[in-house]
């Protein structure tokens, strides 16, 4: 066989990941380096799960102070609840009888949008890395929010991003959370949030919301729009995955968007078979 009929072999270019082959299976790694670092080596039972998240999407470790904003922020979103609709879409999931990755599909797919989802703190972040912590700048993207000159997979946004357009006031757990992570290092947009917080929400007609707190903490802390999206969607997983495991066990019985909406008021009753 000549060198022209041998496939070249595939290779994947990435800068995240290098693995060893073992001797005896070319298809299983000896070893896994992730930005350099031995995984099983030097960072297994060292290291916590969010400063590995941390590397994975930085390549570089994080500080003190950064595993510990992150971690405040993972812990806030960890369950959204109940109430949010990406967890709802999850637990109609389990209850309706699908299958568990359906569940986290209908998390990540509902919870994805443009309303308190990962393509709002996607937006707000554009929104940062565009105004900074200039009030003005601020108040002119709100009073006058830019268009897309081409059509997207997104809508247009119908409220200014990290705020919620249903809210009445900023809820009690949002004010604790951008309170802890401004503690944490007195970091610049944060502590401008915080100072100009009831200003911009006069100016939206609409109070901060979750969203708007990860897309300054993500911002604060160097990550980019598109990680802060994906991030947003992960860290907000364990509570879908909980609360479907929940229902399906409950059943359909116990849930009342279920069997409070599948009442027949005409049951023509048992058809016959004339077979």
């Amino acid at each position: 066989m000549t060198d022209n009929d041998e496939k070249a072999r595939e290779q994947i270019t990435t800068k995240i990941w290098r693995e060893e082959a073992e001797p005896d299976n070319p298809f299983a790694a000896a070893k896994s380096y992730c930005a350099g670092f031995d995984v099983y080596g030097d960072l297994l039972g060292k290291i916590s799960i969010v400063e590995y998240i941390w590397l994975l999407f930085k390549l570089d470790p994080p500080t003190k102070a950064q595993a510990q904003m992150l971690e405040g922020l993972a812990v806030a979103l960890a369950n959204p609840g109940p109430r949010d609709h990406s967890v709802r879409g999850a637990m109609n999931a389990g209850v309706g009888g699908s299958t568990r990755a359906s569940a986290l599909i209908a998390a990540i797919s509902i919870g994805a949008g443009n309303l308190g989802g990962a393509r709002e703190v996607f937006t707000a972040m554009q929104y940062w890395q565009q105004c900074g912590t200039d009030i003005d700048s601020w108040l002119e993207i709100i009073n006058n929010p830019p268009h897309e000159e081409r059509g997207e997979v997104w809508p247009e946004m119908e409220h200014t991003p990290g705020f919620d357009p249903n809210g009445a006031s900023c809820p009690t757990p949002v004010k604790q959370l951008l309170d802890h992570l401004t503690a944490i290092e007195r970091n610049e947009p944060l502590v401008w949030l915080q100072s100009h917080r009831q200003t911009l929400e006069r100016h939206a007609e609409s109070p901060l919301a979750f969203s708007g707190v990860a897309a300054a903490a993500l911002f604060a802390l160097d990550f980019e729009p598109e990680q802060a999206e994906m991030l947003f969607l992960l860290l907000r997983l364990p509570g879908a995955a909980v609360h479907a495991l929940e229902q399906e066990k409950m059943g359909w019985s116990r849930y009342p968007f279920f069997g409070d909406g599948l009442t027949l008021t005409n049951d023509p009753g048992p058809v016959a078979n004339d077979d």
